[in-house]
């Protein structure tokens, strides 16, 4: 099984790309939102940690962002919490999906938690900063401080770019980006 990694800044379109592969997509966002929904085990977990803040089940994402903004001790908590369950998710998707020829990884901090193995192919999304921060505005949970706070989690543009096997331009339409996953399908 080929396994792609989707490297990128946020807002740039990592998802977006990663959906169009037509390939099992394990979506670490989404999985989270999962989690907060539907885990008791990790709200008890997180309420004991952040007993100020997280307060309801199933968790609501507003006692989260407080959690968060109101100290950079509180991230580290919840990424202590929440990384050991989505890296459980993330073996239990690969076991599933074992047979597929290809599976992508939609993991927001792939290589800062060190997830990708050595032979994974790394596809890095680049994006015009104009119209990154044009997106992320429009989004309705936007927070200026929030964004900074993740941030601050990644390595530097450059180095992931550095890292990466192929760079797919995201001009955020279908046909470019389509047009991008093919040739890189091509070459693998």
């Amino acid at each position: 099984m080929i396994r792609i990694g989707i490297l990128g800044d946020i807002g740039s379109g990592k998802s977006f790309v990663a959906k169009n592969f037509g390939y099992p997509v394990f979506n670490a966002d989404k999985e989270v939102e999962k989690l907060y929904k539907k885990n008791k085990k990790i709200f008890l977990k997180l309420k004991k940690v952040l007993p100020n803040f997280i307060q309801s089940y199933p968790i609501n994402k507003s006692e989260i962002i407080k959690a968060i903004l109101s100290n950079k001790v509180n991230l580290k908590k919840i990424i202590s919490i929440i990384h050991v369950e989505i890296r459980k998710e993330m073996k239990k998707f690969l076991r599933n999906n074992k047979k597929k020829k290809m599976v992508i990884l939609d993991i927001p901090l792939l290589l800062e938690n060190k997830i990708n193995k050595k032979g994974d192919i790394l596809i890095f999304v680049k994006s015009k900063r104009s119209e990154i921060t044009k997106r992320l505005k429009k989004r309705t949970n936007f927070n200026k401080n929030l964004f900074n706070k993740f941030k601050k989690l990644q390595l530097p543009i450059d180095y992931k770019m550095k890292k990466s096997n192929y760079i797919i331009k995201n001009n955020f339409t279908k046909e470019s980006v389509k047009r991008n996953i093919k040739h890189i399908l091509n070459n693998i």
